[in-house]
């Protein structure tokens, strides 16, 4: 049995659907690079990339709207806060934004690629056209699976520091919108407060959407597979990342930590002691 010849050429070796390049030309998709240049804005260009095909004008505006939203909360993100050292170092930006970039993990950056999976695996529960009853039928089902894998934390709910999160309403606020004018089915908009309606009655309290949760139900509905959500994120965040960095160079501090230099941890290893004489 022979092997595999390995590629000889680079033709052979790289294959693409998203760009075809020749002297002279470059097409995204399909399209002409100029033709796109100062007619589609880059919301559409990140779909256009992404899911092969440009996005109805509902949907680009949901698109737009959930990148605007998350695309910073602050220095004391750690992904931020990264990005504003990192520049005391002496990095260039782009390694800055970098130190952010990698940050953004399971735990600090992944809710929204969560929530998706989530109401992606509620959503599979239903069929066809579906009641409320049926919807909190099947989140409760979808909970009870949760809690027999022994997860307790559910994505893209509740706030550290917002007892509402003002972005939250707001975005679904524009996907009721656009239901009613067709742009998307509005399903997963429901099945995210349904989500929200059944915490609340676990919890015994209140436990409001977060942002990603909100973004979660923006990219459901325009179809981002979850792993396709933290990339989004990424892309959102880096805006921030970008802002602080570049407001960070400007201050002319220099290697700054994380607290103030006046300031001193919490030590907690073993009490002074000396070397053994013998080691002298």
């Amino acid at each position: 049995m022979s092997k595999k010849q390995p590629p000889k050429t680079p033709e052979e070796w790289w294959s693409t659907s998203i760009i075809d390049m020749k002297p002279g030309s470059i097409r995204i998709r399909g399209y002409a690079i100029e033709e796109l240049i100062g007619r589609i804005g880059f919301a559409e260009m990140v779909y256009l990339m992404t899911r092969g095909e440009l996005p109805q004008p509902g949907a680009a505006r949901l698109l737009e709207a959930a990148l605007v939203a998350a695309v910073d909360h602050g220095p004391q993100a750690p992904s931020i806060a990264a990005a504003r050292m990192a520049m005391t170092c002496g990095v260039g930006i782009n390694n800055a934004m970098a130190c952010a970039i990698n940050m953004l993990g399971d735990v600090h950056g992944g809710a929204g690629e969560q929530c998706v999976t989530l109401l992606n695996a509620i959503a599979a529960r239903l069929e066809g056209e579906t009641t409320e009853r049926q919807i909190a039928d099947a989140v409760d089902a979808e909970l009870h699976a949760l809690a027999d894998q022994s997860i307790s934390h559910v994505p893209g709910f509740g706030h550290r520091f917002h007892p509402v999160d003002p972005r939250a309403p707001r975005l679904l606020a524009l996907v009721d919108e656009a239901a009613a004018k067709g742009s998307v089915s509005g399903r997963f908009a429901a099945i995210g407060r349904a989500l929200e309606d059944a915490l609340a009655a676990r919890k015994g309290r209140r436990i409001p959407m977060n942002i990603d949760g909100a973004t979660a139900v923006v990219y459901a509905e325009l179809g981002f597979a979850p792993a396709l959500c933290r990339g989004l994120f990424v892309l959102s965040r880096s805006v921030g990342a970008l802002a602080h960095a570049w407001e960070e160079m400007q201050s002319g501090q220099r290697n700054k930590g994380p607290i103030p230099r006046h300031l001193l941890w919490n030590y907690t290893g073993p009490p002074e002691r000396s070397l053994p004489e013998e080691r002298r």
